[in-house]
């Protein structure tokens, strides 16, 4: 009995260790691509620029992430004060407006890119008034985001879902005009007559690849708008706000934390979405091309 239990314990331990090589041995190419890179960046500031507010080097922001983490600030949570590390506090903050804004597209965004793909009626009204707000950039809306709403947490969401709503309305519509028709009649021969039934189970799932890479690129859009917003004083507090006001403190290598911190952050953000949009519910498109 022991000797069985050993066994398996063994097959484990070596099923774990061969999955843990070839995950190291498919991801090496990454690893050694970023080594690369942080080594080439280490040489250019040290050697070659030799100014560290021009160009900090790796070991600076390295530093400087050391000092941030050790330092503390006060969050405000339903009427709770808590002391937490000033960088998880901005961490904090971005996220907030940044999910306040995606939310707000989401719920707005893909509904509305529904109807105007699937009802020709629909998208004759609003396409126009789409066409004219669509080309301002979001900065331009920054002076009535503080008029209207002022400085808190959902003007900087004002700002991002100004910024994310667009590509979701316009890919979630290119996805319900590019139905084929014979999906449409097949579905309506099996039973399906009403406009309700076939965009639950015809319209909807085909459309489902457009609309995921509309969200990633108004997760992108968004994020970049999160940066103005904060940087501009629509928000104190925020990976943003804190690059703008390093800035003028003359703290370059607090800034260029931030600022590879905010690239992480959408890193993560979109592989997680990629994950689930990709593994879960477009799982039957793998194997199309690759």
């Amino acid at each position: 009995m022991i000797q069985e239990r050993l066994n398996i314990l063994r097959k484990k331990g070596i099923n774990l260790i061969s999955s843990l090589s070839s995950t190291v041995q498919y991801r090496s190419t990454e690893i050694i691509s970023i080594i690369a890179a942080v080594t080439i960046w280490q040489i250019i500031a040290v050697y070659i620029v030799q100014n560290k507010f021009f160009l900090p080097s790796f070991t600076d922001v390295l530093s400087a992430l050391i000092r941030i983490i050790e330092r503390d600030a006060r969050l405000a949570v339903m009427g709770l004060e808590l002391q937490l590390p000033v960088l998880f506090v901005d961490l904090l903050y971005s996220l907030l407006h940044f999910s306040i804004g995606l939310l707000s597209a989401l719920l707005i965004g893909i509904p509305l890119g529904m109807a105007m793909g699937w009802f020709r009626s629909i998208n004759r009204i609003v396409d126009p008034i789409i066409e004219v707000i669509r080309p301002i950039p979001p900065i331009a809306w920054i002076p009535f985001a503080i008029i209207w709403i002022g400085l808190n947490p959902f003007a900087a969401g004002f700002l991002i879902f100004v910024g994310a709503v667009f590509p979701i309305i316009i890919n979630t519509y290119t996805g319900f005009k590019s139905v084929s028709r014979v999906y449409v009649e097949a579905a309506k021969v099996l039973g399906c007559n009403t406009n309700k039934e076939l965009i639950r189970y015809v319209a909807l799932p085909s459309s489902l690849p457009s609309i995921a890479a509309g969200i990633r690129i108004a997760m992108g859009v968004g994020w970049m708008c999160l940066v103005a917003a904060e940087m501009f004083g629509v928000s104190r507090n925020g990976l943003g706000y804190k690059i703008w006001h390093h800035y003028y403190l003359h703290n370059m290598d607090l800034v260029l934390l931030y600022m590879l911190l905010l690239g992480f952050l959408g890193l993560c953000i979109d592989r997680l979405l990629r994950y689930y949009v990709d593994g879960k519910l477009l799982k039957w498109r793998k194997g199309e091309v690759i």
